[in-house]
């Protein structure tokens, strides 16, 4: 084992509770009611290489719902199931500057399509290009990937999250809604919003996430295995997609400050890479008023400060 690795098993405890203080300056999502029940002070971290190297510290089991963290993986699928032109003529390939829910430049800018795919009208796009004959067999198609990337057949999602998520979303609803006036959209709004909700609410823990992320530092290659899960070109898109877009209106800030390929969710989930050696999955369910951990952004931050992790 590197000395490296023996200084991150080492030391990830003690960097992980100097960073559990910084949950105190967030609060957990409550827009979506089910989120609002998860423990506001944890915090938990998972960290893999290619070698079957493990570490962890804190709440590493705690389970959370992918949330945003999903559209990564979507944005994936549907570039394998449609390939570059028939997802980037549903949507586009800048950061936006506003709130991940926004639907502001999508009557001021022509043509009308979302900015990226990471914010939620894009995210929701992307679920409409999914190959499936039903919400069902897309919903299935998409949770099949994931436990293939994550290594894990048990992933699932959660009923109770995905109830409240479909309850609530009146702002993803008129998003949708809007898209479909835009002619974005060509499936049914709200079979395209079961799918997007559906995979908004998959379950996983840190370990799960960063094995992962583990295949997307690898370029979509199973290190363990050697099979090529996803084409080199498409997880370069997506991860392209993380540094300008993976942390919402905050992602110049964590290139800035932490410098790795990540991605978000308000579950409190961060998954990051360190590009060709480590996967890593986070999760502190105190958010800030960007939408992201506020502890798992301060760790993140210590890590790559501490290993000289920045890709820049």
């Amino acid at each position: 084992m590197t000395t490296e690795w023996n200084q991150l098993v080492e030391g990830l405890p003690r960097w992980l509770e100097a960073s559990r203080a910084y949950t105190a300056q967030g609060s957990v999502a409550a827009y979506i009611p089910e989120l609002a029940h998860a423990p506001a002070g944890a915090l938990g971290i998972t960290i893999m290489d290619g070698a079957s190297g493990v570490a962890r510290a804190g709440e590493a089991d705690l389970p959370f719902t992918l949330q945003s963290i999903s559209k990564v993986f979507t944005l994936l699928l549907a570039l394998m199931d449609n390939g570059e032109d028939g997802v980037f003529a549903k949507v586009g390939m800048e950061p936006t500057g506003d709130n991940f829910n926004s639907m502001l430049k999508l009557e001021l800018v022509d043509p009308g399509i979302p900015f990226n795919p990471l914010i939620n009208a894009g995210a929701i796009a992307i679920s409409s290009l999914i190959h499936g004959a039903t919400p069902a067999e897309k919903t299935e198609r998409i949770l099949a990937f994931f436990r293939e990337l994550a290594g894990d057949h048990s992933l699932a999602c959660n009923e109770d999250v995905y109830r409240s998520e479909t309850q609530t979303a009146h702002r993803n609803r008129s998003l949708a809604y809007f898209l479909k006036a835009n002619g974005v959209l060509d499936a049914d709004v709200e079979e395209v919003l079961e799918v997007y909700f559906k995979h908004c609410s998959i379950e996983a823990n840190c370990r799960q996430l960063a094995r992962m992320a583990l295949v997307l530092a690898h370029d979509g290659t199973d290190p363990e295995s050697g099979r090529e899960l996803v084409p080199r070109r498409y997880v370069r898109i997506a991860k392209s997609f993380m540094i300008t877009c993976g942390m919402y209106n905050e992602s110049g800030a964590f290139a800035i400050r932490v410098g790795l390929p990540a991605k978000s969710g308000v579950s409190g989930g961060i998954l990051a890479l360190v590009p060709g050696r480590y996967g890593i999955g986070v999760v502190g369910p105190a958010l800030n008023a960007k939408g992201n951990s506020t502890a798992g952004v301060h760790l993140l931050q210590t890590l790559s400060a501490e290993f000289d992790w920045s890709i820049f």
